[in-house]
């Protein structure tokens, strides 16, 4: 939109003829015809007479004009200069928390990406903690692999007498009570708990003793580095997007 016909809308908008509206102004009608059909340019007395006829101030008066002709014809007046500079200055705070917002996405998004791949948050490598059975109130932790190691040394070994075949017998009995015992229990961290790690448990205690470790690949370590590509990306993104929107701009000025 030209000046002329930004004049012509708004003095039709407030339903003022010409006569009416130049002489609200100020002005003669025929200088007021040259000013609608861009035959002339306001003064910036005449710029200030225009805003106060129609009761308007200077982002009115210059909303939808073409922003070439406003800083071609009508920048060098005082309102129209504050005007620019105010909108200049909002756009370089908008640029600013752009730029901001994009790099802190980039920032976020690579950390993210780094944590993922080195597992800084959720470890890989899990630890293995077994245990053979429940144990009871003063049995030491590899009573249930080897409780006959634990039992009194007789002299039934080349014995076959009665009392040795009974003693047998009892031998036999307890082992089988104490294989019923064998439930293999294991544990899974994701840090060292020790050599063993105790867990008291219905009928007794169990002593889980370390068996290694390995290394697992996590399903939160992928989406760690998915999302932070994500984010990274769109923090590139705004960065290239503010560049092309200040090339557009430079352009149209």
């Amino acid at each position: 939109m030209n000046i002329g016909e930004k004049i012509r809308q708004l003095r039709t908008d407030k339903n003022l003829t010409q006569p009416q509206l130049a002489e609200a102004i100020g002005i003669e009608q025929s200088y007021l015809s040259k000013l609608e059909n861009d035959k002339s340019v306001p003064s910036a007395d005449i710029f200030q007479s225009i805003l106060k006829a129609l009761s308007i101030n200077a982002a009115v008066f210059l909303e939808g004009i073409d922003e070439k002709i406003i800083h071609k014809d009508l920048r060098h007046i005082p309102e129209v200069a504050n005007y620019l500079n105010a909108d200049a200055a909002y756009k370089i705070h908008n640029i600013k928390k752009w730029l901001f917002g994009s790099a802190t996405a980039c920032v976020i998004g690579l950390t993210l990406i780094v944590a993922g791949y080195k597992s800084l948050i959720f470890s890989s490598i899990q630890y293995e903690y077994a245990s053979d059975g429940i144990l009871l109130a003063g049995e030491p932790w590899d009573f249930i692999s080897s409780w006959q190691r634990y039992e009194a040394k007789d002299s039934c070994t080349f014995n076959v007498s009665d009392e040795c075949q009974k003693k047998s017998e009892e031998r036999a009995t307890k082992d089988k009570v104490i294989r019923a015992r064998i439930k293999i229990g294991t544990l899974l961290p994701n840090s060292y708990q020790g050599k063993y790690i105790y867990k008291d448990v219905e009928g007794g205690f169990r002593i889980y003793e370390f068996k290694g470790d390995r290394i697992i690949h996590r399903t939160e370590n992928r989406y760690l580095m998915l999302v932070g590509t994500l984010i990274a990306f769109s923090g590139f993104f705004g960065f290239f997007v503010e560049l092309r929107l200040r090339k557009i701009s430079q352009v149209l000025h």
